[in-house]
């Protein structure tokens, strides 16, 4: 005896946009406006919340996108897989990414992290862009720009530094052009993301027709 599901319109993505633009606009305006300032407090704040709305949000997502395409098949839209595996591995690493800010640990492994992140956000473009939905398609340009720009704000690629002390001893980096640009693409793909989570809802729940995801 086999069990067949009807196949649904309700693809819980919204919950997904969501909680990144949620986690970008809160580490954006702290790379790109130093607002808050970080410190100790601000760290663990900003952590937890990154733990839960891009992290745990987008992983949720991920693992249902997955058990309903491959399970029960109440969803059929090809190219939502690369949906699945874009927000399960988002938030598997914001998982990481929140819990590094919590404990002070070091960047610089974020730098080596965004060149795979990268590769997946190339190919959702390439994915979405070729499948007609050109709004999925501009989000996972915003995230190529992110992923480029945490490989030069981890590593500090052109950071300006200043002389104390001695003439060989140089002080932490007084403007990092990296951490600018993330938190420019953050606050830029944060807003995208509003928007997709207002469309898409208002074009399910109200049946608008608004470009969305």
């Amino acid at each position: 005896m086999s069990i067949g599901f009807a196949t649904t319109t309700f693809a819980p993505v919204v919950l997904g946009f969501f909680g990144l633009g949620t986690g970008y606009l809160i580490y954006g305006p702290q790379e790109l406006f130093r607002f808050p300032e970080r410190n100790t407090s601000v760290d663990r704040a900003s952590g937890v919340w990154g733990i839960w709305l891009p992290g745990f949000c987008q992983f949720i997502t991920g693992v249902y996108l997955f058990v309903a395409l491959a399970w029960f098949e109440t969803l059929k839209e090809p190219a939502l897989y690369t949906a699945a595996l874009a927000f399960s591995a988002y938030g598997i690493h914001w998982f990481a990414m929140g819990w590094n800010r919590y404990q002070g640990n070091d960047v610089r492994p974020n730098g080596l992290m965004s060149i795979p992140f990268t590769i997946i956000s190339v190919l959702g473009m390439v994915v979405f862009f070729s499948a007609d939905s050109w709004p999925l398609g501009v989000l996972f340009a915003g995230l190529t720009g992110v992923y480029l720009s945490e490989i030069f704000a981890s590593f500090r690629i052109g950071a300006r530094t200043r002389p104390v002390g001695g003439a060989n001893e140089k002080a932490p980096a007084v403007r990092n052009p990296g951490e600018l640009a993330l938190g420019f693409f953050h606050i830029l793909t944060g807003l995208w993301l509003m928007y997709l989570t207002f469309a898409t809802t208002l074009n399910i729940s109200l049946d608008y027709a608004l470009p969305s995801g």
